[in-house]
């Protein structure tokens, strides 16, 4: 059981109660997990509004498939996939309306020490908020959730060359911005 769920109904119970669709349960579910799926969905938005957005969507994509859950694994984890989810089908809606070009792939090479590594965790994720929603998705699913350039590639369905390309421009911008916030560093 997962420690958010620290309440008077044990997770199996609350489980089988979203699957039923009863209201109490799901409000359990969301305010148990709001803060935590916020801080995902708001690493993949611009704005704390697209943030609500995804996380609203995403809650909705977890009670329609609760039921696919598979007890005894972690529910956390669960509902944190669906949410990064919802945010790479939120930014392929946004990359649709938008036709950006998508520039060949290039290398930064830098002998100082990452601006990232000296700034806060704050202004890195204000930095991250600013990279255009191509640079912010690639970004945020291979440095902070592990994704390989494969499985980006096939989940934005983009290449490999250009989801390396993009992680590229993605951190350079970083330090631009990140050293632009902190100069005397």
């Amino acid at each position: 059981m997962d420690v958010a769920l620290t309440l008077d109904h044990n997770e199996e119970s609350i489980i089988k109660a979203c699957v039923r669709r009863e209201k109490w349960a799901q409000k359990i579910i969301y305010e148990a997990y709001y803060g935590k799926m916020m801080g995902v969905c708001i690493r993949y938005s611009k704005t704390e509004e697209e943030a609500l957005d995804i996380l609203h969507d995403g809650f909705i994509k977890v009670f329609r498939y609760i039921g696919k859950y598979k007890p005894g694994t972690s529910l956390f984890s669960w509902i944190r996939r669906i949410m990064v989810n919802t945010a790479i089908d939120h930014y392929r809606k946004m990359a649709r309306r938008r036709t950006e070009s998508i520039d060949q792939a290039y290398d930064v090479e830098n002998d100082q020490p990452s601006a990232i590594e000296q700034v806060t965790e704050k202004e890195i994720l204000t930095a991250v908020q600013q990279l255009t929603p191509t640079y912010r998705t690639v970004f945020n699913l291979y440095v902070v959730e592990g994704y390989s350039h494969r499985e980006i590639a096939e989940r934005l369905e983009i290449s490999e060359s250009t989801s390396r390309s993009n992680l590229v421009k993605a951190r350079s911008k970083l330090k631009e911005m990140l050293h632009h916030l902190r100069p005397d560093r």
